[in-house]
Parts: structure tokens; C-alpha cells; sequence
């Protein structure tokens, strides 16, 4: 039986809502006279759930609420759920970014963490200078790092600007160049969020082969969060799903991925979503709801392949000049199909709240569920970009007994006119 590596027991991280650190000086002495006394952290006993769709009633919020799980040495545990679900601050916590409200974390050797783009770099550095910096943080000499140099170097692409300062690369270089660090200094847990999306399919498909090295060839542990489940399902022996802060679900990677997916569609049974205008706006645009329904207005549970499905986005536009709006199109494996943008519609002088519209016609979608990420950006500069944002199911169409004869491959099943030309 293979060692564990990574025990977490009972964690729960705790925020004040809308506030920089714990609070006012009455709550951090109320803190200090309860430890003094050798009681609880009197706030521990209060908070919401880390439900961001609901109004905030309470000043505390459980960003995190009793996690517990354990890792074998080279296990590849993926951690799955939906935007806010509080995976990033699971990963912080076991990366030491920043410590549990409650409970413990043990691990066994050296922790790498890649949270977000260029994680643990100094921009005024150069790439080769931030190598060696990152490999001095895991606790390797410089004759180690200069072992893995040729290597981390050469599987990052960055060789022509490896002696430019960090803050003139993009953020795919960026990522390209800390995941190579990461993945060749040798961590005994190498720990992944969703970063790997802002490299091109080339650097993914790389990552996505060298994590598997790492846990396959030299024994070491992976945990890895990805909103993409094809990744999940190729990379992952096992995973978890977070929902508000909890774990609702934790088992062999393909259950847990369509346990996720069931979950996500069967949880929202109305066809309206609604955005956290906190997390969901950019700096003159607000996404405020996405509306999903058939042309027929009836239900979206109800939705077959014969159905016109129509989207309306419904956005608060601060400024005149036009915005690109588009929505990405996933299967439940979080695979992408396609993208359908705004481009031929003019918004320019138009400012307030605005309803976008969009219709997709009958027999274009197989049967299936699909996910939907909302992009928003001007000028060619991103605005906004979140994932997940909403989801349905299509059924198959009301055909005539006998006619059917199975569900057919693939996500999309459009219906193209066909003839016979008598020769």
C-alpha cells in the first residue's frame, strides 16, 4: 500500500464580507480574550454558506466549511466544481498561501504550487533569474536547478526571451515558463489550478503529458482543479466535487465528473441565472442574468432536438462604445464545440441595461447536456471570461415508434436538406 502524502482534516476557512482582514479592533480583542481564556474563536460559530447567488444576510461567510480527505504518494486527485465552489482557496490553504480558519493540514516533502499566471515570479527579473529564484523557494542549491535548466528552458519555449524581464511576457509565457519550473524542480506534490487554460492546445496537450509523467513515471502526487472534464477524466485517478465551500461528492474520477454534471443541471431546475455583480463585471460592463428558454417559452427542462433554443444575456453597458459578447459552447465533458460572438450587431450609443439575443435553430444539437462560458471584451482587450455560467439538456426529438434508433456519436446532430438528383 502506497503512503500518504497529503492529509487534510476538518478544514474550513472563514471571510468577513466586505472587508480587508478580520474586522474592527472590538472583534480582534473579542478574539484575543477567547483565546486567552483557551476558548473558541467566538466567530467560528457564525457565518453563511458560501452561497454567492443568494442575498448576504450574516457578516461571515464559510468560503470553506469541514474538508477532509487524504492523498497516496503519486495519486492524481482533480478537485471539480462550479465558479466560487471553493477550490482556489482549497488550494491556497494546502499551499500555504494562507492559512485555515480551523482544522490541519499534513504533508510529507516539498509543495509547488502554480495558482495563477506567472505565481512566485518577480516581474523586474528576467526568466533565466526567476528560475533560480523559484528553485531557491522549494529548497534546491543552485547546482540542482542548473541540472534541470537545459530542460525547463526548452519545454517552456521561451528560449529567445529566457534573459527579458518577466513583465514584458505574455500571460501565456508567463504560465508556460512557471509550469516548467513547477514540473522540473522536482516537488513531491505538485499542486494545479486552472492556469493551464491560458496556454494554447500545444502547451496543454505538453502540460497535460508531463503531469502524467510526473505521476506515472516518478511517483509524485498531483492535485489538480480544471473546469475542462476531458482533462479531469485523461489526467485524474480520482476527484472530488466542491459546492459552496463543501464536499458533496468524492470518488473514482468518471463518477464524480458525471456526478458534477448531473448536479449542475438537476440544482437549477428554473432556465435564469443570475450573476454575482461582484465577481461578473468588468469596469463599464455588469453581467447581470443569462436566460435559456424554447421559442415556445415552455420549460427548459423541456427542450428536444426539434426545440429553437434562444439565449438572452442581459448586460448594464456604462459606456456608448460597442462590446463584444460571445458564449462558448461545451459538451459534458467540458470539450469545447464552438463559439458564437456578436460581431455583425451594433451596440455603439447605446448605454444602460441592454438584452442580448440570440437564437440557435432546431436539429443542431445532439442529446446531451452542455455548458456555456461568457466572454466579454472590447478592443480585442478581455473584460470579462467565466466559465460555467449556465447549462441545459437537450432530449431527443418525439419521433415515430420504431424510428429511433439510438443516441448517435458525437455533440452536434444538425438536420441539412437532402435530395435525390434522378441521373
Amino acid at each position: 500500500m502506497k503512503n500518504i502524502i497529503l492529509k487534510a482534516e476538518n478544514i474550513s476557512k472563514q471571510y468577513r464580507l466586505g472587508q480587508v482582514g478580520t474586522g474592527t479592533i472590538r472583534h480582534d480583542f473579542n478574539r484575543f480574550w477567547h483565546k486567552v481564556r483557551g476558548k473558541e474563536d467566538p466567530y467560528l460559530k457564525v457565518g453563511a454558506v458560501n452561497d454567492r447567488s443568494s442575498q448576504a444576510k450574516e457578516e461571515y461567510v464559510w468560503a470553506l466549511r469541514d474538508i477532509n480527505f487524504e492523498v497516496q504518494e503519486g495519486e492524481v486527485l482533480g478537485i471539480i466544481g462550479k465558479n466560487g465552489a471553493g477550490k482556489s482557496t482549497l488550494l491556497k490553504i494546502l499551499s500555504r498561501v494562507t492559512s485555515p480558519s480551523t482544522g490541519v493540514i499534513k504533508t510529507k516533502g516539498r509543495i509547488a504550487s502554480l495558482l495563477e499566471v506567472g505565481t512566485g515570479f518577480h516581474p523586474e527579473l528576467t526568466g533565466l533569474e526567476n528560475i533560480f529564484l523559484n528553485g531557491a523557494i522549494l529548497g534546491m542549491n543552485r547546482s540542482e536547478i542548473t541540472d534541470k535548466l537545459e530542460e525547463i528552458v526548452e519545454f517552456s519555449g521561451c528560449k529567445m526571451y529566457i534573459n527579458t524581464p518577466v513583465k514584458r511576457y505574455s500571460s501565456g509565457m508567463r504560465v508556460r515558463l512557471a509550469f516548467a519550473v513547477a514540473a522540473y524542480l522536482e516537488p513531491d506534490i505538485l499542486v494545479i489550478d486552472e492556469v493551464l487554460a491560458v496556454g494554447d492546445a500545444e502547451f496543454q496537450k505538453k502540460a497535460i503529458g508531463k503531469m502524467q509523467d510526473i505521476s506515472k513515471g516518478d511517483g509524485r502526487t498531483v492535485l489538480f482543479v480544471s473546469h475542462n472534464m476531458a482533462a479531469v477524466k485523461s489526467l485524474c485517478s480520482r476527484a472530488i466535487v466542491l459546492e459552496n465551500g463543501i464536499t458533496i461528492y468524492e470518488g473514482v474520477t468518471e463518477e464524480a465528473v458525471d456526478f458534477y454534471l448531473k448536479s449542475s443541471s438537476n440544482s437549477k431546475l428554473q432556465n435564469t441565472y443570475y450573476f454575482d455583480q461582484d465577481l461578473f463585471k468588468g469596469k463599464n460592463v455588469v453581467l447581470k442574468k443569462i436566460f435559456i428558454y424554447k421559442e415556445c417559452n415552455d420549460n427548459i427542462e423541456n427542450i428536444s432536438r426539434e426545440d429553437s433554443v434562444l439565449f438572452e444575456i442581459q448586460v448594464e453597458k456604462r459606456y456608448s462604445e460597442k462590446i463584444g459578447l460571445a458564449l462558448r459552447f461545451k459538451d459534458d465533458n467540458g470539450n469545447y464545440l464552438f463559439v458564437t460572438n456578436n460581431e455583425d450587431l451594433e451596440d455603439g450609443g447605446i448605454t444602460g441595461n441592454i438584452i442580448y439575443c440570440m437564437k440557435i435553430p432546431p436539429f443542431f444539437f445532439n442529446e446531451g447536456t452542455f455548458l456555456i462560458d461568457i466572454i466579454v471584451h472590447q478592443h480585442r482587450k478581455l473584460i470579462i471570461e467565466e466559465n460555467d455560467v449556465a447549462s441545459f439538456i437537450v432530449t431527443r426529438e418525439k419521433l415515430a415508434l420504431g424510428d429511433w434508433m439510438g443516441k448517435s456519436k458525437g455533440a452536434l446532430k444538425p438536420k441539412f436538406k437532402w435530395q435525390i438528383i434522378k441521373c
